[in-house]
């Protein structure tokens, strides 16, 4: 039987995922229930309606490297290439690193935005074939990490370190959520985090509403439904602390 993903989107001409123009690929499930989750169908590993229309259907490997495939001129003069994304691409890891696999054989650019939280033979698997690592880190503190996601980040710390030891490119990104993880102390923390595992650059990512109207499309609860977005402007003082600690930051 044909390897199959279950994915809720293929995404071309992205800009913010990785160098260059790229294609997203969205897997369907997640280990974590972030509560400001801005693809909140994905969470779960089977397919949802939103509203009459399912979010998600199986893909091959063949079909999806194809749908890739077709924007490589764009990957090839801008730098690009392919993201997977979701949800979690771990969670689906074998198809994960079969798709990888065979767009390396390609010679495409290939990238993964990751919680890291999965089993380590998973991850290892899963991030030996891929070129960057866009490593998204939720808390500092364990006990917070906990609150807002669901999950320690013992394991994530663990799977980030490994990336590391083996010589992967990894890009810390920080979702700053209003309430959560957005004071000065926890800028502070982060800095430390960051600069404890020999890393000098991290990407702030402002919190923004524009998941909003799928809960409504779902019918499910948003916790943070209204909760004015920050600006780029808001984190000034936040980013600074960042940079006084020797870490680049940028948006």
């Amino acid at each position: 039987m044909a390897l199959t993903g279950l994915l809720f989107n293929i995404q071309k001409f992205s800009l913010h995922d990785g160098p260059g123009i790229r294609t997203v690929v969205f897997f369907k499930g997640c280990p974590l229930s972030c509560k400001w989750c801005s693809n909140p169908e994905s969470q779960r590993a089977e397919p949802c309606m939103m509203g009459e229309t399912p979010d998600s259907r199986p893909y091959s490997i063949e079909e999806t490297v194809d749908v890739c495939l077709q924007d490589r001129p764009f990957y090839e003069e801008s730098g690009g290439g392919v993201t997977l994304s979701g949800g979690e691409a771990l969670t689906q890891g074998k198809f994960a690193a079969a798709l990888l696999e065979a767009l390396g054989k390609e010679g495409i650019h290939r990238a993964i935005e990751t919680s890291g939280y999965a089993r380590p033979e998973v991850f290892e698997k899963v991030f030996a074939g891929v070129d960057l690592i866009l490593f998204d880190i939720k808390h500092h503190d364990d006990r917070r990490h906990e609150e807002g996601t669901g999950v320690h980040n013992g394991p994530i710390l663990e799977n980030l370190q490994k990336a590391l030891e083996r010589g992967k490119v990894v890009l810390p990104r920080i979702p700053v959520i209003p309430g959560y993880n957005d004071s000065l102390a926890d800028a502070e923390g982060f800095s430390r985090l960051i600069r404890a595992v020999g890393l000098g650059k991290a990407q702030l990512l402002p919190f923004h509403q524009f998941g909003e109207k799928k809960y409504e499309k779902l019918n499910w609860e948003y916790a943070l439904r209204g909760m004015p977005q920050i600006h780029k402007e808001d984190l000034a003082d936040y980013r600074q602390v960042f940079i006084d600690h020797g870490v680049d930051c940028f948006f």
